[in-house]
């Protein structure tokens, strides 16, 4: 839900530089980078007050509108679906029981010979 607002909100804009109908470059964050006849362009649009070259703004507004509602501004059997929603929740949930582990204390015997080499027993 968090992220939903946060995307609803965010607003930035695209920029988009055109050589006559050709896209040259898009941007979203940073400015778009010219084309190499720019220079070129600039020095001919003041001879003939022509330019071929455009830059485009596209700006995408996020919302910035948000509407807040208090518990209060709820109808009182929405708050009373709420509360009793929260409580059989929160008593629904019950303690795991302690593992009871019955080899806890366990100890296993000492071992004086390898029992292997005295049954003749190998694993091949």
């Amino acid at each position: 839900m968090a992220v939903l607002v946060l995307f609803s909100t965010v607003s930035f804009t695209v920029e988009k530089h055109f050589c006559g109908d050709v896209l040259i470059d898009s941007a979203v964050f940073t400015e778009a980078q010219k084309c190499k006849a720019e220079a070129f362009e600039i020095e001919q649009s003041k001879i003939t007050k022509k330019h071929c070259c455009k830059d485009e703004l596209e700006v995408v507004k996020g919302q910035d509108k948000l509407k807040r509602s208090q518990f209060e501004d709820i109808t009182f059997e929405q708050q009373v679906f709420v509360v009793s929603y929260i409580y059989s929740f929160i008593n629904s949930l019950e303690e795991l029981p302690n593992l009871i582990i019955p080899h806890q204390y366990y100890s296993p015997p000492n071992l004086i010979e390898d029992i292997q080499v005295l049954d003749e027993v190998f694993l091949i």
